[in-house]
């Protein structure tokens, strides 16, 4: 029997590992090197393969592609977002991509957007350096002071399945105002949390928190930039929990500086896994008091990241069966 050859560019929960292994038919690979390997080690890792399972940090082009041969079927990401692989190429040489969206990881990416949210309202971390360095000297009335979330308005860009969620949160949980943009509007998601529509514009002047759940494509590539800082209000904060790209970093240190906006959240960074594009940005992040960041962390619990090699083991069962993977993209 020949085998089916599929090659992990990187280890991944043994859920989804076992799920490929316990085939007979399949010859399982995993790179035995925790960290990003470069396109050359990929394709001399797993030329030949049937499958390539690869990871958001895997750049896939038409040059790795062709290293790898034409036999391959299918490239498994294993992340929500694809913007790693070129889908044009793919498509041209007949290879499937699919991806990893679950229930968890929407419910867990909503669960880091409100962490960033309450620790930038309470005052968290700076509250936390406060007291590691000694300067508590006891309770005082105007100590530290931050703001609530209740009856405030989140305004969240792009209504997904992550979108979707932190609306339940926001909505059931803090009773938050929920305003949100899309491309299209959902009147039956209006009608379920009393959210309202509108225009990226509008929605930038009435939000007290602006969330941001787009995929990186050309169109949200510095979605963020100068003219959209100056229409927030300036004691709200933005979160990111998307990619970092959408925002334009630049644009966001001079909209901190300038005090148009009360703050930051970011689990994601323009030139990840940098922190700053350029070294006066890495260093103003570092240090300011309004900046939480986070290393791109937010569906980092053991329950999701184990759904999603699930997930990622059935597209290419599935592929490499002769089957229509469940999360193929088009």
């Amino acid at each position: 029997m020949i085998k089916k050859k599929i090659y992990i560019t990187r280890e991944i929960p043994k859920e989804g590992i076992d799920m490929l292994k316990k085939r007979k038919d399949f010859d399982v690979r995993v790179s035995p090197h925790d960290r990003v390997l470069s396109q050359k080690e990929i394709i001399k890792n797993a030329k030949g393969v049937d499958a390539l399972l690869s990871l958001l940090t895997d750049k896939i082009d038409g040059k790795l592609l062709d290293g790898l041969g034409p036999q391959l079927k299918i490239v498994a990401n294993y992340a929500v977002g694809f913007n790693n692989i070129d889908l044009k190429a793919a498509k041209e040489r007949k290879i499937m991509v699919s991806n990893t969206p679950g229930k968890l990881i929407s419910f867990s990416v909503a669960e880091h957007t409100f962490a960033l949210m309450l620790g930038l309202a309470k005052r968290m971390v700076e509250g936390d350096n406060f007291m590691r360095h000694g300067k508590y000297k006891g309770w005082g009335p105007l100590l530290l002071l931050g703001t609530d979330l209740h009856d405030k308005t989140i305004g969240i860009v792009g209504l997904g399945a992550i979108g979707s969620s932190v609306a339940e949160k926001a909505y059931r949980g803090f009773n938050m105002k929920v305003v949100y943009t899309d491309l299209n509007r959902n009147k039956e998601f209006e009608k379920k949390y009393k959210a309202k529509y509108l225009k990226m514009n509008e929605l930038l002047k009435q939000s007290d928190f602006v969330t941001l759940h787009v995929p990186l494509l050309k169109s949200t590539t510095h979605l963020m930039s100068n003219k959209e800082f100056k229409l927030m209000k300036s004691s709200a904060f933005l979160i990111n929990t998307s990619r970092g790209p959408v925002i334009d970093e630049d644009a966001m240190v001079d909209a901190l500086k300038k005090k148009e906006i009360a703050g930051v959240g970011l689990d994601v960074y323009e030139c990840e896994p940098k922190l700053g594009c350029k070294i006066k940005n890495l260093k103003y992040m570092r240090a300011a008091n309004n900046v939480i960041i986070t290393p791109h962390i937010a569906s980092a619990s053991y329950e999701t990241r184990a759904e999603m090699a699930e997930i990622a083991a059935k597209n290419v069962i599935a592929a490499l069966t002769g089957k229509t993977p469940p999360n193929l993209l088009k």
